[in-house]
């Protein structure tokens, strides 16, 4: 979820956090809101700033692994708790590990997903029912706090809101299931082997990729109509010679580590020169796909030249990336 979301889910621990005297309240809204539940588990947003390539491999990976998860984050912020509020260490090791699990816990519910597993296994867990920013529970948290400033018991509201959240979360998988059944009924012809249907901003806008056996359909559904924009067979395997050197770039290792679905190209930009695209098929938006990985190859020694991954909304602002990295 966006950092908005993963606050107010902390702020509404800390309404929780009344039933229990033994811990000050403002403390715990400090440590479960703004570091537990926002900030700690996605500390490792930090990394992009060495490169995109780093930041998708690691985002979401192991700062949100079970060690770190059911350990490392609530230990930690548990010592410094007791240090910086001399705060009980038992209540706030419960009351952390509760916000640090909330913030996993909903994260796998959106088509980013979460490798909540490791190191039990390194599978991207994407459920994908849930938006990344899902308009409808900010709405649902801003409500939970007019109504605690109205007076309303906070403990009793979390267990409303929470209630609702689970019935909303049916819903939104009932809605997904139904799609992709619809999506087999368009398709009566074809044999299908997956359906990804991932939720946009918009309540009743779902983005849809339909594999078969030779074909991807891309498109979206909405209000359980469903449109389909792009049709693409599926590509013969790449040349041996030029996958043994993209295998071995960081930004290929990078893409196909993260991405669900894609497609790739191969297309000759000069006697020496190859340009192989990974294009992920998952973000269709205004015609353009934006996550890619672009690489150049040098065909007299098949050596990567320029490799670029990430998110890119034009072709001019693409090639400007793939020449800078």
């Amino acid at each position: 979820m966006d950092t908005l979301t993963h606050t107010l889910m902390g702020g509404t621990i800390v309404g929780l956090a009344a039933m229990d005297p033994a811990v000050d309240p403002i403390s715990v809204g400090f440590i479960t809101t703004v570091v537990g539940a926002s900030l700690v588990p996605d500390i490792d947003t930090v990394m992009k700033m060495k490169n995109n390539a780093v930041y998708i491999t690691h985002h979401r990976g192991i700062t949100h692994s079970l060690p770190f998860t059911f350990f490392i984050w609530p230990v930690l912020l548990t010592v410094l708790s007791v240090m910086l509020f001399d705060l009980p260490a038992l209540n706030m090791y419960l009351w952390i590990q509760f916000a640090v699990f909330l913030h996993v816990f909903v994260d796998i519910f959106n088509s980013y997903g979460t490798q909540a597993l490791r190191p039990i296994s390194d599978t991207w867990i994407q459920l994908g029912v849930i938006n990344t920013v899902d308009l409808p529970i900010i709405v649902m948290h801003a409500l939970y706090f007019i109504l605690w400033f109205l007076g309303m018991s906070p403990v009793l509201l979390f267990f409303i809101l929470y209630g609702v959240m689970f019935v909303y979360y049916l819903a939104r998988a009932s809605m997904q299931q139904l799609i992709n059944r619809k999506v087999e009924r368009q398709l009566p012809n074809e044999y299908i082997t997956r359906v990804f249907c991932m939720p946009t901003i918009h309540f009743f806008e779902w983005r849809l990729v339909a594999v078969t056996q030779h074909s991807y359909y891309v498109g979206r559904s909405f209000r359980g109509n469903i449109i389909f924009y792009d049709r693409f067979n599926k590509s013969a395997p790449i040349e041996q010679e030029i996958f043994e050197a993209v295998k071995k770039d960081i930004n290929f290792k990078a893409f196909t580590f993260f991405s669900s679905i894609y497609r790739y190209e191969v297309k000759e930009l000069s006697e020496d020169l190859v340009e192989i695209r990974y294009i992920d098929l998952r973000y269709l938006k205004d015609g353009h796909y934006p996550f890619v990985c672009i690489m150049q190859l040098d065909k007299n020694d098949n050596e990567i030249i320029h490799s670029y991954t990430g998110w890119v909304f034009s072709e001019s602002k693409l090639q400007r990336k793939l020449i800078n990295n």
